[in-house]
């Protein structure tokens, strides 16, 4: 009896605890009802309902966007709801998972929502916004066409709209666009309306690229830029490509406070130069596309005197070598004469004693025999001198 009631106290004490432990540490349940609503063209919030069972202040939320597993996206938050800027240039659409954290027992699973833009996305293509001392101007392709274009500072929605009074239209560039009043050292929203669709899109920060200048110094190259006309920055990073002589382009960076850059030069090669600006990592990133070409020098026809010698002199030898064999040929015996053989000779004298030796045509050189013209003795009449009778 005293058995049965120790092992049924421990049985119970044995499933109390574990009970209380598996209490202690299940998860919190996670958010329901999610939903949002955008409260501007620019600014979306999602918001959510208290898990049953939980009180306010007893548990956080967080949530990230789903394309992004980074735990720097990662927000943790008290409330119920959090704002958020899209953009249709970004992703057309985003999905964000939000989750119950508990103090000290986990996670919930996550809850996924999809937020949709409530309109078309606008089809236009090359959009640039260009910046300067006095604003920003916005252009697109295609042109000629009817638009709306708002705009504000990016991430404070108590902002007014304020809606473009500069639009043009140049049927020369095919190009829409319009002039913006705008600080543009801050990050700027804008709204493109076409009718039949809209555009939301934060410009980035593109200014003209600066003008090369390419002087020559010796045997090397001075490049030189005027200051950007936008932004008080001192340290630039310039980006140059060129080609020479049909040569495949190479591009050099060179990174200036206000001193030129320089490179070699090859005087016989025509140089075909472009460049572009940016800012340092060290500050707001600005930037400039590729200038127009900038040319320099003449590319020298090459030096054909090697070429004519690698090709002349081999002719030249060949020729002579052919004129000398057939000369060889043609004057063998000349050149070349048969000489008889001394061993036979030797021989021969042995053989016959102090008989005179006779020499067979062939085996001993025969002079040819040279004309010989007859001599003829006239003689006159020899004169007697005259007598007396």
């Amino acid at each position: 009896m005293t058995l049965t009631w120790e092992f049924f106290t421990c049985f119970l004490s044995t499933a109390m605890t574990t009970v209380y432990h598996c209490e202690a540490t299940a998860p919190p349940p996670p958010p329901t009802g999610l939903n949002y609503w955008w409260l501007d063209p620019f600014t979306v919030n999602v918001s959510w309902q208290q898990p049953r069972g939980l009180q306010d202040g007893e548990v956080l939320y967080k949530y990230r966007p789903v394309n992004d597993e980074t735990d720097k996206c990662v927000v943790s938050t008290i409330w119920r709801n959090f704002t958020d800027i899209f953009l249709t240039e970004d992703m057309g659409n985003r999905t964000y998972h939000v989750w119950t954290v508990g103090s000290k027992s986990g996670d919930s699973t996550r809850v996924g929502i999809t937020v949709k833009t409530p309109y078309p996305r606008a089809e236009v293509k090359d959009l640039r916004c260009l910046i300067n001392s006095t604003g920003m101007n916005c252009s697109w392709r295609p042109g000629n066409q009817p638009f709306t274009l708002s705009y504000r500072v990016c991430g404070n929605s108590l902002d007014e709209m304020k809606k473009c009074d500069q639009p043009y239209s140049s049927a020369a560039s095919g190009r829409t666009g319009c002039y913006l009043k705008v600080d543009a050292v801050n990050d700027i929203c804008v709204l493109l309306d076409t009718g039949a669709g809209r555009r939301t899109f934060k410009p980035a920060r593109e200014i003209l690229s600066p003008k090369l200048s390419v002087t020559e110094v010796g045997d090397k190259f001075n490049l030189s830029w005027p200051p950007p006309e936008f932004g008080e920055y001192s340290h630039w990073i310039y980006e140059v490509c060129y080609k020479k002589c049909n040569e495949p382009k190479v591009c050099l960076q060179f990174t200036t406070n206000g001193e030129p850059g320089q490179m070699a030069y090859d005087k016989r090669c025509l140089y075909k130069f472009q460049s572009r600006a940016r800012t340092s990592h060290y500050f707001k990133e600005i930037f400039s596309g590729f200038g127009d070409v900038v040319p320099y020098g003449t590319d020298e026809p090459p030096d054909g005197t090697l070429t004519v010698v690698a090709i002349v002199i081999p002719v030249i030898l060949s020729a002579c070598i052919i004129l000398s064999c057939y000369c060889f040929r043609r004057h063998r015996s000349i050149i070349c004469p048969t000489i008889p053989d001394p061993s036979a000779i030797f021989k021969e004298m042995m053989l016959n004693g102090n008989k005179e030796f006779k020499t067979t045509p062939g085996n001993l050189y025969t002079p040819v025999p040279e004309p010989v013209e007859p001599c003829k003795i006239t003689l006159s009449p020899r004169k007697t001198p005259d007598t007396d009778v």
